[in-house]
């Protein structure tokens, strides 16, 4: 019998590691010092240096400690002072000054912030670090630049300024009730600042600067900001728009906080004047990346959009979908460029890891052709500085940049390669020429990665292989593994959830990345010389990207991809712990050989595993309910707890039920009715076309039978509308317009009507809210069924108006008509029943000639069941709350939501009606079960909800 592998003997170096990680610590706190502290700092640099050169002269039996010690304190001192010097044009020059205007109230104005029901000042999405972005407006809540007549006044000046890096598009996001405009903005070093024309300032000249701002794009002008390119110099007049300090005393949430390597917000006015070309390099790389988007025009959206951005960082086409399932999967890594690109192109031309370490050497083209060490040094820096500069210095791409070019030295000098003297060199280099990386997920992640796969990659690849694991199997599981394990508790901190689909999906994903790189890159370097050329290269390309595009999609599809797991600190160590204990507790990861009699447990755990991982991933569910109780046998309607928004089902039999609204995310929306056991859905009545109801539809469509998606009569917001038309039409599922009067029933136990809203529409009650389909349900057996009253987000004329009106009149037969054929424009719904996909759901007609103001019909009358409108805002008609006199009242919001919702003058008042008041901000999911004499309620909380 062959011996078993055994674990190579550890040679790692650490001894640079400590001052790396010191450097970083350091720098990363003196960022977010004032700058009144800058001397301060400085003389502690100087102490720390001198304390350090004392600690390298002295000498005694502990030399090793006291060399130790120099370095964490000479690195500390570098750090410091670094930091303060870089920081220094954050701080000086006329625009810092304005955008840290002393607020200044009017007379008379109160300092208190806005109503609970108004939302504060818009914010920018995270940059791609995830450092928050500052606030767009001045006029928030906590910090205003006031004018006599306590306007807001932002000071315009006029700016000449080069771009220092890509415009970055950040896409909309549901924000109440109306998606947010996509944000451009762009990243630039002012170099001088005067008055905007037409201001007069008395005495006001140019001043020569170097100030690094963010430029703020509108909508309206973000085509020719687009394409600009770095080094490209312009002149633009501007606002400048005013910081908004944190208030501890505010709250979470109440400010944005800066970013820290920018000194200001400037919002162009108009376009901007070119004052100088971007540089040879800068168009050459331009001219690169855009003949790879142009290559890649022909090919499938995914892959369209995939490609570009695994090459070359460009990520503007790629779908939003398909973004969020890299994320789900942990492939995010692969959605941008990153290190791991260069680290392939590198292992071409030198090769990959030498079989001994302290042997230099050299393989791949180099090697085959016989280059010296050199020479090979040249050719792969040549390569490095022109791959940051097609691919953009990302943080990661700097971080990998940083180490090949190390590495490279090493191999040109005849030195070893040695991986982790490498990293912590490159770390430490690189925070003190750019401090900002400091504060950088991206590069902290890059360095971690790249930290696991050094440090506990080679060792559980080695226990692996000692358990007779196949060599190129246990390298990819270890390290995957082990970069997994120094990444997960940091990205917790970005989004409080753990993907358990993260290793399998990035085993699946290691074969295509490579082929999928080299081949976008050759698409990329002949698509200036041969269009066809690089088309070919990328119709190549497109079978590993497509891969990956599949993998993603289906991983993430998998009701079990993602466990909801605490956010913050808390969360970041808890996670840190279970990482240990696994490790502890699973002998393959920590080496060693197999011993004899311990076959049978190690059997049996494997077995555990496969039995457990499918239903673990795939949540039956059966299993689901067992587990957590949820969903509660014998429901009868559901709220979902989707965050600021609405959702809610209504079960017509096992698999199948009918949904009112879809909520602002299309995650949440799949995963609430994944919990329910939903596959199948006769009706999706969309109340209105606001995103916090609308924009989760994907997530109902995701797998699904969707028989008809209704709608409400009005088409505003227009934008919204299409949107929703559009998933329609892609997922081939008829559009019909609701109209007052309507009746249906699914299945045996759930039946409702139309109420609202009227045709025409009543003239005082207008707009997208007031326009809002409201129902009345009876769910449960029909001689004793539970009444419930869904008003969607009815404000209080729309509310009163269908006071006065009541109840619709029942339809004569000779109004009854087909329904609409599918695929047409919405209509109002007709016809005495139909199939919806092959399952009944009986639709009786409307009283078309139903008017504002017709005769009395009869009365609402008490329901026993409200989803109180508009997420129980102080908006409410209480005559009409008086007459439906709920028991039980439903509200559907967001934790911390900056409307103040539910508001509690309507939460007091339905308590003085005699309803129980139950949130989805308070209690997560809710579910109704029982019947008329025994009505009760159970939740379901989520760790992730609002």
């Amino acid at each position: 019998m062959p011996a078993l592998p055994s674990a190579a003997p550890d040679r790692t170096d650490y001894r640079l590691l400590l001052p790396a990680i010191t450097t970083w610590l350091v720098t990363a706190v003196v960022l977010d010092l004032d700058a009144r502290h800058r001397p301060a700092l400085l003389l502690s640099a100087l102490v720390g240096g001198a304390t350090a050169f004392g600690l390298l002269t002295s000498k005694g039996p502990h030399r090793s400690i006291h060399r130790l010690a120099a370095a964490v304190l000479l690195t500390a001192a570098a750090a410091a002072t670094t930091t303060v010097l870089h920081t220094a044009d954050l701080h000086r020059g006329p625009l810092p000054a304005l955008a840290h205007p002393t607020p200044t109230p009017a007379r008379g104005e109160p300092d208190s912030p806005d109503s609970p029901d108004s939302p504060g000042s818009p914010e920018l999405p995270p940059d791609a670090d995830g450092q928050p972005a500052r606030s767009d407006s001045g006029d928030g809540p906590t910090s205003r630049s006031l004018s006599g007549d306590g306007r807001t006044a932002k000071p315009e000046v006029t700016v000449e300024a080069t771009i220092t890096g890509d415009p970055k598009l950040h896409g909309s996001h549901t924000r109440g009730s109306a998606l947010s405009q996509p944000t451009l903005t762009v990243s630039a070093l002012v170099t001088r600042v005067r008055p905007a024309a037409g201001v007069e300032q008395a005495g006001a000249v140019a001043t020569a600067t170097r100030t690094p701002v963010t430029l703020l794009i509108r909508t309206q002008d973000a085509e020719q900001w687009q394409q600009l390119v770095p080094s490209t110099q312009l002149e633009v007049q501007a606002e400048v728009l005013p910081e908004q300090p944190v208030n501890p005393s505010a709250g979470a949430g109440s400010a944005v906080r800066p970013r820290t390597d920018s000194a200001a917000l400037l919002a162009p006015q108009g376009q901007p004047r070119i004052l100088a070309q971007p540089s040879l390099p800068q168009r050459l790389a331009a001219q690169l990346r855009r003949g790879l988007r142009d290559a890649c025009d022909h090919l499938s959206p995914d892959v369209r959009g995939l490609l570009p951005g695994l090459v070359v960082g460009d990520v503007t086409r790629l779908p939003d979908d398909l973004a969020d399932a890299f994320r789900s999967t942990d492939l995010g890594h692969l959605v941008a460029v990153s290190g791991a690109n260069l680290a392939i192109i590198l292992a071409v031309l030198v090769g990959g890891t030498p079989a001994d370490p302290d042997v230099p050497g050299r393989g791949g083209l180099a090697g085959l052709l016989g280059l010296s060490f050199r020479t090979t040094a040249l050719l792969g820096t040549g390569l490095t500085l022109a791959f940051v500069t097609i691919c953009r210095p990302d943080p990661s791409v700097l971080r990998a940049a940083a180490t090949g070019l190390i590495g490279l030295l090493a191999l040109a000098t005849g030195r070893p390669r040695r991986g982790l003297p490498t990293l912590g060199g490159a770390v430490l280099i690189l925070v003190l020429v750019d401090p900002y990386l400091a504060r950088s997920y991206g590069f902290l992640l890059s360095a971690l990665a790249t930290a696991g796969l050094l440090i506990l990659g080679p060792r559980w690849t080695a226990a692996l292989r000692a358990r007779r694991w196949p060599h190129h199997l246990a390298s990819a599981v270890g390290a995957t593994a082990a970069a997994q394990a120094f990444c997960s508790p940091v990205t917790v901190l970005l989004a409080p959830r753990i993907s358990l689909v993260g290793i399998p999906c990035n085993l699946l994903a290691e074969i295509a990345v490579a082929p999928a790189t080299l081949l976008g890159f050759g698409a990329l370097s002949v698509a200036p010389l041969s269009k066809g050329a690089a088309e070919f290269l990328a119709d190549l390309a497109a079978l590993p990207v497509g891969w990956l595009a599949v993998v993603a999609r289906r991983g993430a599809e998998l009701p079990g991809a993602e466990l909801a797991w605490p956010g913050g600190m808390f969360g970041s160590a808890l996670l840190v712990v279970v990482i240990v204990a696994l490790a502890w507790a699973l002998p393959p990861l920590l080496g060693g050989r197999r011993r004899s009699g311990r076959w049978r447990p190690r059997a049996w755990s494997v077995i555990a595993v496969a039995v457990l991982l499918p239903i673990v991933l795939l949540r039956p569910p059966v299993v689901s309910r067992l587990a957590t109780g949820w969903p509660v046998r014998g429901w009868r309607l559901a709220m979902c707890d989707i965050g600021q928004g609405d959702m809610t089902v209504l079960p017509v039999e096992p698999g199948s039920a009918v949904v009112v609204d879809a909520g602002p995310d299309p995650k949440s929306a799949d995963a609430c009715l994944r919990e329910l056991g939903v596959t199948r859905v006769p009706v999706l009545i969309l109340t209105h076309f606001h995103a916090d109801h609308a924009e989760g539809i994907p997530g109902v469509l995701r797998g699904r039978e969707v028989g008809a998606i209704e709608v409400t009569a009005s088409n505003e917001p227009e934008g919204e509308r299409s949107r929703v038309l559009r998933w329609a039409a892609d997922g081939r599922v008829p559009v019909l317009r609701a109209e007052r009067g309507e009746r249906r029933t699914a299945g045996a136990q759930l039946a409702w009507q139309v109420v609202w809203p009227t045709s025409p529409p009543a003239p005082d009650a207008t707009g997208p809210n007031n326009s809002s389909i409201a129902i009345l349900a009876t769910l449960g057996p029909p001689a004793a069924p539970i009444r419930v009253a869904l008003l969607g987000d009815l404000e209080p004329p729309a509310q009163a108006a269908l006071l006065t009106l009541g109840l619709p009149p029942m339809p004569r037969p000779d109004e009854r008509a087909p329904p609409p054929p599918a695929g047409t424009e919405p209509t109002a719904v007709h016809g005495t029943a139909r199939t919806l996909d092959g399952w009944a759901a009986t639709v009786n007609a409307a009283d078309s000639v139903d008017r504002y103001g017709g005769p009395g019909p009869p009365r609402l009358g008490r329901v026993d069941v409200l989803k109180v409108a508009h997420h129980g805002s102080a908006n409410q008609d209480w005559a009409l709350m008086a007459v439906l006199r709920p028991r039980l009242a439903l509200i559907s919001c967001g934790i911390g939501n900056p409307y103040g919702h539910p508001a509690p003058q309507t939460v007091s008042g339905l308590r003085a009606l005699g309803a129980t008041v139950v949130r989805t901000d308070r209690v997560g999911d809710i579910a109704v079960l029982g019947d008329v004499p025994s009505l009760a309620v159970a939740s379901h909380l989520r760790s992730a909800h609002g």
